[in-house]
């Protein structure tokens, strides 16, 4: 017996509903298809269907074996895609998850010339400010700023990002700046966050040794782009990632302070379940990612 092949018929049959469905979608004939399934039950030692007229019932074996099958099916195409991969083009769908700034001001530009060098893929962006399950939200691939708490995903490190703090030289020359993180307790800072309340800035290059100060703002938005405006016209401090305010900084509409306090870069992940390893899609889009932040450098002292 090929017991991968019984294995798939028998999937087959439990997904159709039928022996004679599934011998109708599979290059086989109904004594066959149910010739494979009971030398699996033979095999194994156990009832894995009972058998009606109208359709089929898992034993609790049954439903074990389905189950476990499915799962090293769909492992053993993935590492046909794998080990195809480098011989073919990519192919299909492929969602990915960003934060909405960063996917708005980095990636969603570059999206034109990435569907242009592989014509046969379709990408399906989403922008979130929260995390995502890759699993129950089938996306394939996540870009996530900080530490990785998901031990069981791949993560592959693109860039780092540098939060800093700005204002406006009108505010400034209002309220006067800021000299040590402290002196936050004195201003109006204006917070990233879906909700008002107390928030926590961290100083310092070091999580361990550095600094965490209480920040009660006066605006809290849930759009980094808002908050940049509303600096602009001098509502108050901003912490922001450098990149986003790069050409603010450059002309003058804002100015960065309490740089020697700053805390280290956080890592740009991209995150992607360890079964898609080998995706052709998926290692295509990182790699044109590196390619491109390589070339440009859009969030600085990136490391790639």
């Amino acid at each position: 017996m090929d017991q991968l092949a019984a294995m798939a018929t028998f999937v087959r049959a439990v997904d159709a509903g039928s022996l004679s469905a599934a011998a109708r979608s599979l290059p086989s004939s109904l004594t066959s298809v149910s010739r494979q399934i009971s030398a699996l039950e033979q095999h194994f030692g156990t009832r894995l269907l009972v058998r009606t007229t109208r359709q089929l019932a898992l034993t609790d074996d049954g439903r074990i074996l389905y189950e476990r099958a499915k799962s090293i099916l769909g492992e053993i195409r993935e590492i046909e895609e794998a080990l195809a991969g480098s011989r073919r083009e990519p192919t299909g769908r492929l969602r990915v998850s960003s934060p909405s700034l960063m996917g708005r001001m980095l990636i969603a530009p570059l999206l034109g010339d990435f569907l242009a060098t592989f014509p046969s893929l379709t990408v399906e962006l989403l922008l979130v400010d929260r995390h995502v399950d890759l699993i129950e939200e089938d996306i394939h691939l996540v870009l996530r700023v900080g530490r990785i708490a998901d031990s069981q995903l791949v993560a592959r490190k693109l860039a780092e990002v540098q939060m800093i703090h700005c204002a406006s030289p009108d505010y400034l020359a209002r309220r006067g700046e800021p000299q040590v993180p402290s002196d936050l307790a004195q201003h109006d800072c204006l917070i990233f966050s879906d909700a008002p309340g107390i928030a926590t800035w961290r100083f310092g290059p070091d999580a361990k040794t550095g600094s965490r100060i209480r920040i009660s703002g006066r605006l809290w938005v849930n759009s980094l782009d808002a908050l940049a405006t509303a600096a602009e016209a001098g509502a108050g401090i901003i912490r922001v990632p450098s990149w986003q305010v790069e050409r603010q900084l450059a002309e003058g509409r804002l100015r960065r302070l309490l740089r020697a306090h700053e805390p280290a870069p956080a890592p740009l992940h991209a995150l992607y379940q360890p079964s898609r390893l080998g995706s052709a899609k998926t290692r295509a889009f990182i790699d044109f990612l590196v390619e491109r932040w390589r070339r440009s450098d859009p969030l600085g002292r990136s490391s790639l």
